[in-house]
């Protein structure tokens, strides 16, 4: 299925090509760098936990910024509406002040180097090694996702064979994550979050000027969607009917509780940023820092998609050649000039490469710590897990090749993102939820909640939705479906697995269940650390305040 439509091609010019040829310099004079830090696989996979709070908290946001996420929630906003900031203020604030304040001094008083690697110290090896291969496998389908979808959008919009596009952005990835390990890739998600904000605020406020400024732009949908299409909560009571094809149960369960904390909780491909950072509360800080930009990025991702669907009545309806992934190329195609455009180009190149870079990231720690060094190859020197990590960092990227084109049945890249999550970050996050707050919960519980999750979302999605046994009217709708059944499911069998196996021993659970402690748990604040803008409480409710407070205009 084509993914962008014909005849989006870019008027580019040498201008537009220096600007981003400047970028892939700059790009790789950021991995060159690096390269001088990375002295043992601590440093290649963990940056040796020594990077400050606001590194790693662009980072962990621009991680998250890829290229599937302004393409995908722009075109989940032409085609939903205004329902898109639910993805940001129920789906994402509230799971990333979670993870700050309650779930990080778990992980990083851990000394885990992955998330999976939790689950071998809370349950046993049989979690742990699913875990491991379900979040490797997750990464590499992901990440493919971004390289398919950079691959298309390059041939519509400058004329590049797919081929040369997926070469040249995979050997960059390839080449600065291999030279400068986890450090060059954060340090090019700072450089790249900035990048990617000169893209869309420039798109969007042109956007806004051509509809007629917010007035003209609401007055206009109003007209052609209806009132519901402007309202976040609108028509969402249960058994109404709305655009998004969800009710408020759904929405407020299936995306902002199991969703949302399934993705920002036990991603390892985001909390691996915060477990490079320098101390704890550095780390706690980390996905508290990011949730201030998260909160206002919604606007230069939907106000686009909304302008596309007034300027472009037909995109995504049958028959159209548009689809809804084609809203920031329309944009960038109508409204930008020479130079502006060379930038914005840039910004959606690199939004690819950061979404891909994260997920490489991440599949080549979790493969090479998880997978070859505690069941292949035990007991190396350490500089052969260097070595191996930068060997798997190509497996990885040649194995994102392969994966990439699942993602063309899918018109809207966010539905096939949203299904992946709740087919496998949702049942890893009630493993860990459980045995994070539930000491009886036992060893053998953790494999057995795992499997029964990713079994249970994976009969709704195929097979209650798909085959019509449930009328669900949208994607969307079905993936939030998908993630309760995989919560529920999951956590039954946990409960019922427990009453009949043994518990870990209480000595074991120290610092791993909420209410215990590990014996290095009281750690001295560093310096500096005393200011109020660096506690984490203040900073995790700020954010809930400030995302609730925006949610007004749009409530009604």
């Amino acid at each position: 299925m084509q993914y962008l439509a014909e005849g989006l091609r870019l008027p580019t010019n040498g201008l537009d090509y220096t600007i981003l040829a400047i970028y892939f310099v700059v790009v790789l004079g950021i991995g060159f760098a690096a390269r001088a830090s990375v002295k043992t696989s601590l440093d290649f996979f963990l940056s040796g936990r020594s990077l400050p709070a606001w590194v790693t908290g662009l980072a962990f946001v621009a991680a998250n910024l890829g290229a599937t996420e302004i393409l995908g929630m722009a075109a989940t906003g032409a085609q939903y509406g205004v329902a898109v900031v639910h993805w940001y203020w129920i789906g994402a604030i509230p799971a990333m002040v979670f993870l700050g304040l309650v779930m990080m001094p778990f992980y990083y008083r851990s000394k885990v180097r992955s998330v999976p690697e939790f689950l071998l110290q809370r349950f046993d090896k049989s979690a742990h090694l699913l875990s491991s291969i379900l979040f490797a496998f997750a990464a590499i389908l992901i990440a493919g996702v971004n390289l398919y979808a950079l691959s298309i959008v390059v041939e519509a919009l400058l004329g590049w064979p797919q081929w040369i596009a997926i070469v040249v952005a995979g050997l960059f990835v390839l080449v600065y994550i291999t030279i400068g390990g986890l450090s060059s890739a954060i340090y090019n998600e700072v450089l790249q979050f900035f990048v990617i904000l000169a893209a869309l605020i420039p798109l969007t406020l042109l956007g806004l000027k051509r509809v007629g400024g917010w007035d003209g732009l609401t007055g206009s949908l109003e007209k052609s969607h209806g009132s519901d299409f402007l309202s976040a909560w609108g028509g969402t009571g249960i058994g109404d009917a709305n655009p998004l094809g969800a009710n408020w149960l759904t929405i407020i369960l299936g995306l902002g509780f199991v969703l949302s904390f399934g993705y920002w909780t036990t991603n390892f491909a985001e909390v691996q940023r915060a477990l490079s950072a320098k101390n704890l509360s550095a780390a706690q800080r980390t996905p508290l820092i990011a949730a201030f930009p998260k909160i206002f990025i919604v606007f230069l991702v939907m106000i686009p998609g909304l302008v596309a669907a007034v300027l472009v009545p037909k995109i995504g309806t049958p028959g159209s050649d548009l689809t809804y992934n084609d809203a920031i190329p329309l944009l960038m195609q109508e409204l930008l000039p020479n130079g502006v455009l060379g930038i914005a180009v840039t910004g959606l190149l690199a939004a690819f490469m950061a979404g891909m870079a994260a997920n490489v990231s991440s599949f080549n720690t979790v493969f090479t710590t998880d997978i070859w060094a505690r069941y292949v190859k035990k007991d190396r020197p350490d500089a052969y897990y260097l070595r191996f990590g930068r060997l798997i960092t190509a497996v990885g990227v040649l194995a994102s090749i392969g994966t990439a084109f699942i993602a063309a049945s899918f018109s809207n890249i966010m539905s096939y993102l949203q299904t992946l999550f709740s087919f496998f970050n949702v049942p890893m996050f009630v493993v860990f939820i459980i045995g994070m707050f539930w000491k009886r919960a036992s060893m053998k519980s953790g494999v057995w909640g795992l499997l029964a999750g990713t079994t249970a979302a994976m009969v709704n999605y195929f097979w209650v939705y798909k085959q019509g046994v449930i009328d669900i009217p949208t994607d969307q709708g079905a993936n939030f479906v998908s993630a309760i059944v995989g919560f529920v499911a999951g956590a039954v069998v946990m409960v019922v697995v427990t009453l009949f196996t043994a518990p870990k021993p209480e000595a074991e659970l120290a610092g791993l269940v909420y209410g215990t402690e590990s014996p290095d748990a009281v750690e001295p604040p560093a310096e500096g650390d005393s200011a109020w803008y660096r506690k984490p409480a203040l900073l995790g409710w700020g954010a809930i305040v400030i995302a609730a407070l925006c949610y007004l205009p749009y409530s009604l």
